[in-house]
């Protein structure tokens, strides 16, 4: 297929799949791209138009651009509209090659064989087709990179003579998510809470934060299965406390994923351990007819060595060059979007993300944020967070259901899981990394600091083992700092009335704000 005639791209519209414009104006870039060639994709998160006005503005998901922002109506001019102006969509462009075929991109090569963006697009085709085109090495034009870094989060550079660019993509062909370098995502980075968090740790004692860990550990491990509303028993959820404890330890493969889905199932009796070998979704079932109705459709099970393929290799590559919490959401969340496994996807994926902070050094020796907390804290936000592809994505996957009340997908669906636009799931992550150290790490030193003092003050009182001084101080906390009157007449009928009015008295002193 050729470059598309001129009438291919539309005039102004006020409409585009659904998605209302601010005023009518006239699709440029991608969303030029996407309507003259009829792509399957999920829309970039935010489009691009001309609108009549000398004024640039954004709203309601909408970039309108200047009249004099307007390329001519051509296949050239607004893939050169989208990398100046929009960054990569790699899921666009490599559906757009597919569409276009060779003939039109060595043209435009041919036409312009010094131009940056020209050599962009021709190493792009073949870096993700995988196929080389019928033109010879470039010999003139300055090295461009890849990636614009004022646009995007890019990766280190590495040179391809052929095309006289720098590759620095954040990944590989089989899984690269890009990431838009937001202002928030700046700040974030440039506010080194790695640093924050090790400065903190240093003016604990030694003791105090290896007993702030293990709760902090604790803690992560059983508001994990919270999330996926699941309450086990004590031993399993110390089991998956330790494993996270461990992460970062060993390199991340197949073999590895499976042995942690052995440890996160524990009982698998009823669950098909390893990789999934039909299809599956994210949802619920109609009461009356079973029908699957899902929020989330995973990758096909055809594809899943593949895809799992590719997340190996951006975990020892690439994620070591991103910044952590940018490289931890990227793997993790394309994980879950992938979902391989039948059971124990959601736990794995926050695992994972202490797998990254943890190998990369952001988390203080010894110390694990407990990601996992913050994030059973912003549930709706996760689930928001999630939903910012997975919504975008369902549209496009035809399914049916199987007798058994999965689904059978009908289409290639392989690309949407290895080019997404992580860049929500990397904002939301730092949210919540920046909650444990401001938040989490201060308050759980605090509490523990306050119980040592409980405990100090309970010793000047009354003599008992430190089983039963451990649950009067639950009792209190749990009430408020008032000893219930069940506790009074049952567990410590033993204490006079004295005692117990200066235990209470001793709690609200030890705890202070915390009592209340």
């Amino acid at each position: 297929m050729g470059d598309p005639p001129q009438h291919a791209f539309s005039g102004p519209v006020t409409v585009f799949q659904d998605r209302r414009l601010p005023e009518q104006a006239t699709l440029t870039g991608y969303a030029a791209l996407i309507d003259a060639f009829g792509l399957a994709v999920p829309l970039p998160r935010t489009l691009c138009a001309i609108g009549a006005h000398h004024r640039m503005y954004e709203r309601d998901g909408w970039r309108i651009y200047t009249p004099r922002h307007a390329p001519v109506a051509d296949l050239g001019a607004h893939l050169t509209f989208a990398l100046k102006y929009e960054g990569l969509d790699l899921l666009v462009l490599k559906s757009l090659f597919r569409a276009t075929g060779a003939a039109p991109i060595e043209a435009m090569v041919r036409a312009t064989p010094t131009g940056a963006y020209a050599r962009r697009v021709w190493f792009l085709y073949e870096w993700l087709l995988g196929q080389q085109l019928a033109l010879s090495p470039a010999d003139k034009g300055a090295y461009v990179r890849v990636v614009d870094p004022d646009l995007q989060w890019a990766s280190k550079n590495v040179t391809s003579a052929r095309h006289r660019v720098r590759n620095n993509l954040p990944g590989t062909p089989a899984f690269c998510p890009m990431v838009f370098a937001t202002e928030t995502l700046r700040d974030f980075h440039s506010g080194n809470l790695a640093a924050r968090a090790l400065a903190a740790v240093a003016a604990i004692p030694g003791d105090l934060i290896a007993r702030t860990a293990a709760f902090l550990l604790l803690k992560d491990s059983r508001s994990s299965f919270a999330i996926e509303g699941e309450h086990p028993p004590q031993d399993r959820i110390e089991r998956w406390g330790r494993a996270i404890g461990e992460a970062g330890r060993r390199p991340i493969d197949l073999d590895e994923l499976l042995r942690l889905q052995r440890l996160v199932i524990g009982d698998a009796r009823f669950v098909h351990l390893g990789l999934r070998f039909e299809g599956g979704f994210v949802g619920e079932h109609d009461r009356e007819t079973r029908m699957p109705l899902p929020v989330h459709i995973n990758a096909r099970h055809e594809d899943l060595r593949d895809l799992i393929g590719g997340l190996v290799a951006f975990d020892r590559t690439a994620a070591r060059e991103l910044d952590p919490v940018i490289a931890a959401a990227t793997l993790a969340f394309g994980f879950v979007y992938i979902h391989p496994f039948e059971d124990g996807n959601g736990r794995l994926h926050r695992y994972l993300i202490h797998h990254v902070l943890a190998e990369r050094g952001f988390n203080p020796p010894g110390v694990v944020f407990p990601v996992s907390a913050a994030i059973l804290d912003r549930i709706d936000d996760y689930r928001r967070t999630l939903e910012s592809y997975s919504a975008r994505l369902l549209p496009l996957i035809r399914w049916e259901p199987t007798d058994a009340g999965n689904v059978r997908v009908l289409n290639e669906t392989a690309d949407f899981y290895r080019y997404f636009d992580a860049t929500p799931h990397a904002q939301f992550l730092y949210e919540c990394v920046e909650r444990t150290i401001e938040v989490d790490l201060p308050a759980e030193t605090r509490f523990l600091r306050a119980y040592d003092g409980f405990r100090l003050a309970i010793g000047h009182i009354v003599d008992m083992p430190d089983r039963t001084m451990d649950l009067l101080f639950r009792f209190l906390h749990q009430n408020g700092g008032t000893l219930s009157k069940r506790a009074r007449q049952q567990e410590f009928r033993a204490l006079t009335p004295q005692e117990i009015e200066r235990a209470e008295q001793a709690y609200a002193e030890a705890l202070g704000e915390e009592a209340t």
